[in-house]
């Protein structure tokens, strides 16, 4: 196998540098890692603590109390679900891996996309076929590049759709994505919709959703790692179209299951069962959770736009995409000429960590990157607590603190020496 299909993951290198230089006594601001930066609930505790004697395999897509909670999750969200529409994986990745082995064709793919979508994708051994996303917003592509592109693409297959994005923050709006799906049904490609960010829109509204526009064939992702800040427990899941065609490519996708994890983990089936019903201590955390994010992902947005980048409004999420082009030449001048270098000056220079855009599928040469503010809210879980129950978590001192970092590591570089 090429090296290069088995390069360590861009986002979860990044995330075990910062850790280690911080562990290392270096100042350390981590905006490279997407990880939500919350505390568990006490509810979730104990509904794990409860479950954890529960050592059998299980189904392989599933308990049946798991994939009921899905299938109601789904169908309060406007999407009518049945249980055996539903497989459940450890994390939402292996689900997408899976769908990209299983499902034939080569890979579209938004630019700047997720790191991991270009890799699995070429783990599977598909071609990805580049598009650009609109200015507007990211996670989808532009609908007349995309038609465009699958006119010289005869062999794409599968289109990979994300919203709300990483790595924009953004959420594309619904007649774009119904342009884009439009474009993909006359081309028969499947959808993968990875909605893993669903939850997270800052005015708490609903996302437009692929499955509504293209319901034969659009397979939905999403999980718990970032509503709910479970990533370290690994709890994924999929929504499969009912009908043929969906009845097919459930079957695939368990076959993979059963051969690559068997089963989600019993004791986080019980998880899944207890957040997926959604009680209403768990709608109040997320409630609070997104109105955090978005606080402070705006916050952070302004310090950017202040020194002169360009950058999307954060409208969802914890992800801003700043493009410092509009200072390439106070830049050149502290010797930064690309998206690496800038990422690399932002780290030893200012221990700030972030990812540069080239890691998203973007043009290497372009002074773009990824910020992420999750990580923000506090070293502790009794800050993060705090951070989360604030009515002013800005003014917060390790809050603030992270902002003032930020804010004068930008004005240096974008001043001239």
């Amino acid at each position: 196998m090429p090296a290069a299909l088995t390069a360590h993951s861009a986002t979860l290198a990044i995330d075990e540098t910062l850790r280690a230089r911080r562990a290392a006594g270096e100042r350390v601001l981590h905006l490279g890692f997407g990880e939500a930066g919350l505390p568990v609930p006490d509810p979730v505790l104990t509904v794990l603590r409860a479950a954890a004697d529960r050592n059998g395999y299980g189904p392989v897509a599933g308990s049946p109390e798991a994939r009921e909670a899905a299938a109601g999750w789904f169908s309060r969200r406007g999407l009518a679900t049945h249980a055996a529409q539903i497989v459940l994986a450890p994390g939402s990745k292996p689900l997408l891996y899976a769908l990209l082995a299983a499902l034939p064709g080569d890979v579209v793919l938004p630019r700047p996309a997720w790191v991991s979508y270009a890799a699995q994708s070429a783990l599977a051994g598909k071609r990805v076929i580049g598009v650009p996303v609109p200015p507007e917003a990211g996670g989808v592509p532009d609908p007349e590049a995309l038609a465009g592109a699958l006119r010289a693409a005869p062999e794409a297959g599968v289109l990979v759709l994300t919203v709300p994005d990483n790595p924009t923050g953004t959420v594309v709006d619904r007649d774009r994505l119904r342009a884009v799906c439009e474009v993909a049904d006359r081309h028969g490609l499947a959808v993968v919709a990875d909605e893993i960010y669903g939850e997270l829109l800052h005015d708490g509204g609903t996302i437009p959703r692929a499955a509504a526009f293209l319901p034969e064939r659009t397979v939905v992702t999403t999980g718990l790692s970032k509503s709910m800040a479970l990533g370290g427990w690994r709890i994924g899941l999929a929504r499969v179209p009912d009908g043929p065609w969906g009845d097919a490519a459930r079957a695939r996708l368990v076959g993979v299951a059963s051969e690559v994890w068997s089963a989600l983990a019993a004791p986080m089936q019980a998880v899944a069962a207890y957040v997926l019903a959604d009680p209403p201590e768990v709608r109040s955390h997320i409630d609070a959770a997104r109105r955090l994010h978005g606080t402070v992902a705006r916050a952070v947005h302004d310090e950017f736009t202040a020194v002169g980048a360009d950058c999307r409004p954060p409208t969802a999420g914890f992800y801003l995409y700043p493009d410092l082009s509009p200072r390439r030449g106070a830049l050149a001048a502290h010797g930064i000429t690309d998206g690496a270098s800038l990422a690399t000056a932002l780290l030893d220079r200012h221990g700030i960590g972030v990812l540069p855009g080239h890691a998203f599928g973007d043009d290497p040469q372009a002074l773009r990157f990824r910020a992420a503010t999750s990580l923000l809210y506090g070293d502790t879980t009794a800050e993060r607590w705090e951070t989360l129950r604030s009515a002013a978590p800005l003014d917060l001192p390790w809050v603030a603190a992270a902002t003032t970092h930020l804010r004068q590591a930008l004005r240096a570089l974008t001043t001239h020496p």
